[in-house]
């Protein structure tokens, strides 16, 4: 993936194209993902997460539901191995 150079994974957030975005790290089981999956959250609103990560997000601006930027990265992603290695 050529982006993936453009992406540099910190301990508390991410930097991409000369953006910070704070992040928060999550490793746990879940239903319906490989073991060793590990999630990505915003910590705000107002920041998103790369497209290069896929990044989930159900806001719902006509309920007025709002949700934050999450990624699943999974252990056969490109940049699971970077995103590991500030995860612990």
């Amino acid at each position: 993936m050529e982006n993936k150079s453009k992406i540099k994974f910190l301990k508390k957030g991410i930097r991409c194209n000369g953006q910070y975005i704070p992040v928060i790290y999550s490793k746990s089981d879940l239903r319906g993902y490989p073991q060793g999956t590990i999630t990505i959250y915003c910590r705000t609103y107002r920041d998103s997460l790369p497209a290069e990560l896929s990044p989930q997000n159900d806001s719902d601006s006509m309920t007025d539901y709002f949700e934050k930027d999450r990624a699943r990265i999974t252990p056969d992603n490109p940049f699971y191995s970077d995103v590991i290695k500030v995860a612990a």
